[in-house]
């Protein structure tokens, strides 16, 4: 009887092990930690052997490695040990170009990546090691030439079940992370530093369900955490919470993209603030041009979105909540590559709270919520704000003020600070429909002759 219960405890422990997911670490299949050597072959070995065991983890240990474009498989768990960094090769000629057959406005033509997944599931990067896709690399050459000739970090495309954990991300070559038309996907505890080329946001979310990103802390000299919706499919179901996030453009957006928007997105304890790196400027301001950006410019509709629990230091022009007419189009699967579907429609924005916003050290353009005429922002709510800046505007100042914001930009790029200083030194209402204000404080450094609100085209 004991040598039989012996016998099944030891099959019972070799079926626990035959269980265990295997390990494929790059340095017993050909790479070096030697970043004049070029790791791509054995890291993609490694990422394909792992997918068709059925899964593992790829393991990048202590060193200094190279690599060009690595493509991810399902069931693949990407582990950066501690003192690990996976360098980015400089030479473009070692990026591989990938198309996806799901088309948006940014995704008809060939791209290029560090790390590159289409279709996948159960996909896990983590560790406490470094990905750097020394991106100052790459030169500007043209308007869109982002993900062209300057390379994403991470890409992510129409995949589930994907994870992104502890791990350093730096340098990317324009935006560090799209995840585009994704389901299922968990962003916790990750480092971000993004301030080396243009476009260089430092996480994009697009047309994504059921999203949780957590504990992120975030320096980009572009766009902080940005939701975006290049194609119909919207950006719902999103927790955003307990971030640090410094931006010279928009702390936390939702757009430019919105071709089908945004429904059901909480975003909480933030803290926004300038970077302590201020040595360099491609775009935006330098204190940050808005903690918050709302808007809807290319259809789409925006609805049920609370914003709470924001602490916030400088910004031009902190909140920023835009419905426009843009009208840029996306790319359809079933067309001819390059041909655009129009917009031919204003889109919508209604059901939006934001709470609990304490904003100081703010520039003294004032904030903004804008609609367009016959097409309304409508019911938005805004509770326990305090916003602080240095004021200043004289009465000499108002008539330049005024004449500005007579032009309504319908098709202009929406920016925080497209118009210049605002006729109110707190918030500039335009176009609107049920617009509430409860406990909302404006409070300036020097004496301002503007209002705390200023109401037009306004419908209680």
């Amino acid at each position: 009887m004991k040598g039989m219960k012996r016998f099944l405890t030891i099959l019972g422990l070799l079926g626990t092990m035959s269980l265990q997911a295997r390990d494929y670490n790059i340095l017993d299949y050909g790479a070096k930690s030697d970043t004049t050597v070029l790791c791509t072959a054995a890291l993609q070995w490694c990422i394909d052997r792992c997918s068709a065991d059925g899964g593992g983890r790829v393991v990048i240990p202590t060193g200094h490695y190279k690599t060009g474009t690595i493509i991810l498989k399902s069931d693949v768990h990407l582990h950066l040990e501690q003192g690990a960094t996976l360098y980015g090769s400089t030479d473009l000629r070692d990026y591989r170009r990938v198309k996806t057959n799901y088309v948006s406005l940014r995704t008809h033509v060939e791209t290029i990546q560090l790390i590159y997944a289409d279709s996948v599931e159960n996909v896990v990067i983590d560790g406490y090691g470094t990905i750097d896709g020394q991106g100052r690399a790459f030169r500007k050459l043209s308007w869109n030439d982002e993900g062209i000739t300057r390379p994403h970090l991470l890409r992510f495309v129409q995949s589930r079940n994907i994870s992104v954990k502890d791990i350093t991300l730096r340098n990317s070559g324009c935006w560090m992370q799209h995840y585009l038309a994704c389901d299922r996907v968990r962003i916790d505890g990750i480092r971000i530093f993004n301030r080396n080329n243009y476009n260089n946001d430092a996480l994009d979310l697009d047309g994504c369900h059921d999203v949780v990103v957590s504990g992120l802390i975030a320096d980009s000299d572009d766009d902080g955490i940005t939701l975006k919706s290049t194609s119909p499919r919207l950006c719902e179901n999103v927790t955003i919470s307990n971030c640090v996030v410094s931006s010279h453009c928009n702390a936390v957006k939702l757009g430019t993209e919105t071709n089908g928007g945004f429904r059901n997105i909480n975003i909480s304890g933030i803290v926004v603030k300038p970077s302590s790196d201020q040595l360099e400027k491609f775009f935006g301001q330098w204190i940050g041009s808005s903690a918050v950006s709302l808007e809807i410019v290319d259809g789409g509709v925006m609805e049920n979105v609370n914003i709470s629990d924001f602490t916030v230091e400088g910004t031009e022009s902190p909140i920023f909540v835009r419905l426009g007419n843009r009208g840029r189009g996306y790319i359809a699967e079933d067309l001819d590559a390059g041909k655009i579907i129009p917009i031919d429609h204003v889109g919508r924005i209604s059901g939006i709270h934001l709470d609990n916003i304490q904003i100081r050290h703010a520039g003294s353009m004032g904030c903004s919520i804008t609609g367009l005429p016959n097409h309304p922002v409508e019911n938005v709510t805004l509770s326990h704000i305090t916003l602080h800046h240095k004021g200043g505007i004289t009465l000499a100042d108002l008539p330049a003020i005024n004449d500005s914001i007579k032009d309504e930009k319908e098709k202009d790029y929406p920016e925080s600070t497209m118009w210049g200083y605002l006729p109110a030194k707190g918030f500039y209402v335009r176009h609107a429909r049920n617009i509430r204000f409860a406990d909302v404080q404006v409070l300036t450094d020097e004496p301002d002759v503007r209002q705390e609100i200023v109401r037009e085209d306004i419908d209680e």
